[in-house]
């Protein structure tokens, strides 16, 4: 359950964990008893990209994240446009580069953090400039790209199938 969301959004009302009778039997959501209110917890769609760029893949460190992490270049869509556009609009905004092609690899869970990732691989052209969230960036060759075991990194590991390619796993550290 979200825990971070304790409160009813229209009455402010302490939420409770309940179960009711649903399509498919009884779910346990966080309900509001006071109007009635349930907080669905449904996942978030998050955009991510594997960019081709000058013929190598470009990863970028996010601001945000310790060590010297790269990864795909993500986002949340916004309302009222389509996952194709969001994803250009967030190429365009974290590297400042133009998307030429632009096609599904798939759509993966990320369970952890409560997101569908629907992943594109996109051909982009420009001159890369980072946006404040970006911290840095590697070009790299196929050859030499390696994926991680999470949503986006499984997205990138397709990719580089379809490229013929095997692709090698790193192993993340466990958080205690």
């Amino acid at each position: 359950m979200s825990p971070a969301f304790r409160f009813c959004p229209q009455c402010a009302t302490p939420l409770s964990l309940v179960t009711q009778a649903e399509d498919g039997g009884d779910k346990a959501r966080l309900r509001c008893g006071a109007c009635d209110y349930t907080h669905w917890n449904n996942p978030t769609p998050v955009l991510a990209a594997v960019i081709e760029y000058q013929g190598k893949v470009l990863l970028a460190q996010n601001a945000a994240w310790p060590g010297k992490m790269f990864a795909l270049i993500t986002g949340f869509m916004e309302a009222g446009e389509t996952p194709q556009g969001g994803m250009s609009r967030e190429i365009k905004e974290e590297t400042n580069l133009d998307t030429s092609e632009l096609k599904l690899i798939g759509v993966y869970d990320f369970q952890r953090m409560n997101q569908v990732i629907i992943a594109y691989h996109a051909v982009c052209d420009g001159e890369v400039s980072l946006s404040p969230e970006l911290v840095d960036y590697r070009l790299m060759e196929l050859a030499d790209v390696k994926c991680w075991p999470a949503g986006t990194g499984y997205a990138l590991a397709d990719w580089l199938r379809s490229r013929g390619h095997e692709p090698e796993f790193v192993e993340f550290a466990r958080r205690r």
